[in-house]
């Protein structure tokens, strides 16, 4: 007959096999929920470096002659997490170039339900996460809120795309309530890639010219768009335009718009 200590004993180890046992099944469960890690990047050289891009490679690299162009005119850029890093970055350095006052505008910080699991570091209330076709790449630091501008503030509003960063923004009632006041004001609403559908959200599409990200088409049609494959369409005070290897030709578009004012 087995002693108490040899019963204390016998449970305890049990006990620890049920725990082992416990954490290999939480691990493997684990496994099965999460994805291997292959990133794809793509750095800015090599899309400059890339066949058939070499006037986009020009645009970045000749130097910029006159300086003031753009000289007092004010350009928000809304953007959130999420925008496609060439898109938002390529076109405010030739905007600043140009000589033009660029504030990037996101939306107020809503930090997620706890119960979501997620993580956010502390510089998301200051900063916006950039991407590269889907793959976290840096932060870049925003000057105001979209609930703190106004439509007198700028003189034109320029949207990035990015296949995360428009679903932020269209969320957001602040964004969608200042862009609906921005076109009723005839100034410029600038938006490439996947940034058009944020014009859908705000429903001010429908009988207008445009173009946007080959996925995102159909929807800028159902939102009432007339919308053609081109590099960029300009119909009247919206500017769109597709992808980043057409950041080039969007950001003189908006230049050329802006100049005649």
């Amino acid at each position: 007959m087995k002693n108490l200590k040899q019963v204390i004993a016998a449970g305890l180890v049990g006990t620890a096999l049920s725990a082992e046992a416990q954490v290999n099944h939480e691990l493997n469960v684990m496994n099965q929920l999460a994805t291997p890690s292959h990133v794809s990047v793509m750095p800015v050289s090599q899309l400059l470096n890339a066949p058939g891009n070499e006037a986009l490679r020009a645009f970045f690299f000749t130097p910029v002659k006159d300086k003031t162009v753009l000289k007092g005119k004010k350009i928000a850029v809304l953007a959130a997490d999420g925008f496609e890093e060439i898109e938002l970055t390529g076109p405010v350095w030739y905007f600043r170039e140009l000589g033009a006052q660029v504030d990037i505008i996101a939306p107020k910080f809503n930090p997620a339900p706890a119960r979501y699991g997620l993580s956010t570091p502390e510089m998301a209330k200051t900063h916006i996460m950039a991407i590269q076709y889907l793959q976290p790449v840096g932060w870049i630091k925003f000057d105001r809120t979209a609930d703190q501008i106004k439509v007198s503030d700028y003189d034109a509003v320029f949207i990035p795309g990015g296949a995360w960063n428009p679903d932020n923004l269209r969320y957001d009632k602040d964004v969608i309530k200042f862009i609906q006041d921005f076109n009723k004001s005839g100034k410029l609403i600038a938006a490439i890639c996947h940034a058009p559908v944020v014009l859908a959200s705000a429903d001010i599409l429908k009988g207008r010219k445009l173009t946007g990200y080959w996925n995102i088409q159909i929807d800028l049609k159902n939102a009432g768009g007339i919308v053609s494959d081109q590099p960029v369409v300009v119909d009247s005070n919206i500017i769109t335009s597709r992808h980043p290897i057409d950041v080039a030709d969007f950001s003189k578009a908006v230049e050329s718009w802006l100049a005649k004012k």
